[in-house]
């Protein structure tokens, strides 16, 4: 659906190179500080800004060559974009409904409803979370074949983050062969809903690895200075020296648990495993 190769883009003293790729029917995410290259990546994919080295494919063609009618099938939230807040949902109905020739006004107005937001209020009177839901749906509501979402669930509670999760699941169990590309700053989101994780920071890939395994086999040691001598450093990731001892990251956590049965050895989390790789060193 998606394929990015050695994408590269220089702001200044900043510069994106950056690959992945979202296969049919995967929901991946890109996760990274503010300022690692996720927004730019996303800009890039739409063809909204020029790279100036690497290739983009979108749904199998070249991101340069794309359709009107390839460009429909892809549904759209950016952080820093939004709708004029002198329209009313009512209005943005009729306005999609003239952009995409499957945009189906009943079921948007009906989720927007679902959702507490009022059809008839202008989109400037809205909270930063009403706006958030409005983004998100008009992306779902057009039978997009690839959804590429750059922080959907910003600004939005607890209740509402997992109605907009729901709403994402059954858009990929209603066809097999959608994808969504999807970047957010709370992990549990992703945990609950992405295959696949990719860490970027400061314009590169990091890491890339299926959630199961994330979830599975990360772990993060805290080790005494003893303790961590005697540690096979094999399957460290990163290290990272803390008042105690150290904490540190591995991949192999069953090896460590069964080796090392006196060790603390906590479960590896999206958040855990972004920290870690950021601020701890190599061995």
């Amino acid at each position: 659906m998606l394929k990015i190769d050695h994408l590269k883009k220089q702001y200044g003293a900043f510069t994106l190179d950056c690959s992945l790729e979202v296969p049919p029917g995967r929901i991946t995410g890109l996760v990274g500080q503010n300022g690692a290259g996720k927004s730019t990546t996303f800009k890039a994919a739409l063809g909204l800004i020029f790279p100036e080295g690497g290739s983009i494919r979108v749904l199998g063609r070249d991101i340069r060559t794309l359709t009107r009618e390839d460009r429909q099938k892809l549904g759209v939230v950016l952080s820093d974009s939004g709708f004029s807040g002198y329209l009313n949902i009512k209005d943005l109905a009729s306005i999609q409904k003239n952009l995409y020739e499957t945009f189906d006004a009943p079921a948007f107005l009906a989720r927007a409803e679902a959702f507490g937001l009022p059809a008839g209020k202008q989109i400037k009177t809205f909270s930063t979370g009403m706006k958030a839901k409005l983004k998100v749906l008009c992306a779902l509501s057009h039978q997009a074949k690839l959804l590429l979402l750059d922080e959907p669930t910003a600004g939005l509670d607890v209740i509402a983050r997992d109605f907009v999760l729901n709403l994402l699941r059954e858009y990929m169990e209603e066809d097999e062969e959608r994808s969504i590309l999807i970047s957010s700053h709370i992990s549990g989101d992703l945990e609950s809903l992405c295959d696949d994780v990719y860490l970027i920071h400061k314009g590169t890939i990091l890491l890339h690895e299926d959630t199961d395994r994330f979830l599975s086999h990360y772990g993060v040691i805290k080790a005494d200075p003893a303790l961590y001598a005697s540690l096979d450093k094999e399957h460290l990731l990163r290290v990272k020296k803390e008042s105690y001892g150290y904490r540190c990251l591995t991949d192999q956590r069953a090896f460590y648990a069964e080796n090392y049965p006196q060790a603390v050895i906590e479960k590896g989390s999206i958040d855990e495993v972004i920290t870690m790789m950021i601020q701890g060193e190599t061995i």
